[in-house]
């Protein structure tokens, strides 16, 4: 191989890359990270509204998101960057007896999981979401320890931090060839030279099919595109993320809240969904989402929406992230198809997927790992997708 051999290169800068760069970085690892893009977060990272939440259906996930929380919560005061974070929790109004029967019989294993979240009647819900529709409401799910951050301040300050302490980025360089012989990972090649590595990660976001392919490795991820919008900044007049899981005519689920700065970010789950990696806004959302959300709280409609954006989900089969060491090649890493989710995965996942490769991985970065292996049959399916 020529020079500047490496222990680790990491293929994507964005949630997941950055992160892990940072997490590899502190256990005094040598790191690369290579980003087609030319600066670091300008994929999918950029297009994630923010949300950061630990309840989820699925302990991998949850114990993996709350280490993203317990990262992001304490950021500003032990490296003094602010990242946008609000402790404002999440919301989940219920207007039906079968999604209240779907979320209590959830509530059992959140709360297993030592989750701070419990059932909430119509009147707390109100007070959560001032003027939201109160007939035929029923209560919700409370979690007051979830949030939201800014996306492009948190990769920004994990890419400081992370350069700090010696992490390299080279920027417009695309990875053309993963190199490997006798079936271990050597390192990997691009338009401007070969760069050897005992590790290389695959954090590809959208991408990572197609890079998984220069591995010889295959991994059931595709895009499917997913619009978001954020209104003008107004006077803070709520704080959770509302998230109502009752499905419209022309989409899934829908969320928004309110920022740090107070603008009011949103999103729906299209349906059927769109798969695509096409990043082309579409008139069809915005009314969608306005519809959506005017008839849940009434007085949105006096909001006006400073643009909208198009994403890409990078997804699996059953929702959940593949994150694994593949038997077939030693040395390559796999942390990919985190399904919309990958925000507020990336500093939690980056953590556990860091020990592993310092050797050094507790058991609960075993737990974290267990439940999101390739070789899984992707046959069930995440309940909150």
């Amino acid at each position: 191989m020529e020079q500047n051999n490496y222990d680790a290169i990491i293929i994507g800068a964005g949630s997941i890359g950055t992160p892990l760069a940072m997490a590899l970085a502190e256990r005094k690892m040598k790191v690369l990270v290579l980003e087609a893009a030319p600066s670091s977060g300008q994929g999918q990272n950029k297009c994630a509204i923010g949300g950061i939440r630990a309840t989820h259906s699925d302990g991998s996930k949850i114990k993996a998101c709350l280490r993203s929380l317990a990262i992001f919560s304490t950021w500003k005061e032990r490296h003094g960057d602010d990242l946008g974070w609000i402790k404002g929790g999440y919301a989940f109004p219920v207007y039906t007896e079968h999604d209240e029967t779907a979320l209590k019989t959830l509530l059992k294993v959140q709360r297993g999981f030592g989750l701070d979240i419990d059932w909430v009647g119509p009147e707390k819900m109100l007070s959560l979401m001032p003027g939201m529709t109160p007939v035929d409401l029923r209560g919700g799910t409370w979690s007051p320890g979830d949030g939201s951050a800014s996306p492009l301040l948190s990769n920004w300050a994990f890419y400081r931090r992370a350069v700090s302490l010696g992490a390299e980025f080279r920027f417009c360089e695309p990875v053309r060839r993963i190199i490997s012989e006798r079936g271990e990972v050597r390192g990997v090649e691009t338009a401007a030279g070969r760069y050897g590595a005992r590790w290389v990660v695959n954090a590809a976001g959208a991408q990572a099919a197609a890079v998984s392919e220069l591995a010889g490795v295959k991994v059931p991820v595709k895009p499917d595109c997913h619009e978001a919008g954020i209104t003008e900044p107004v006077k803070r007049f709520f704080e959770p993320m509302v998230v109502d899981i009752r499905r419209g005519d022309k989409s899934g689920n829908y969320y928004f809240y309110q920022n740090w700065e107070g603008q009011v970010v949103f999103c729906i789950t299209p349906s059927p969904q769109v798969w695509s990696d096409d990043r082309r806004s579409t008139s069809e959302f915005l009314p969608e989402a306005s519809r959506r959300m005017v008839s849940l709280v009434p007085a949105l409609s006096n909001l006006k929406v400073r643009r909208t954006w198009r994403g890409l989900y990078p997804m699996t089969p059953d929702g959940f992230p593949i994150v694994d060491f593949p038997d077939s090649l030693k040395g390559y890493v796999l942390s990919v198809g985190m399904c919309g989710q990958g925000f507020m995965l990336g500093p939690g996942l980056g953590e556990a997927v860091a020990a592993h490769m310092a050797g050094s991985p507790s058991a609960e970065d075993r737990e974290i790992l267990a439940g999101f292996r390739l070789d899984r049959s992707f046959a069930g399916q995440e309940a909150l997708k």
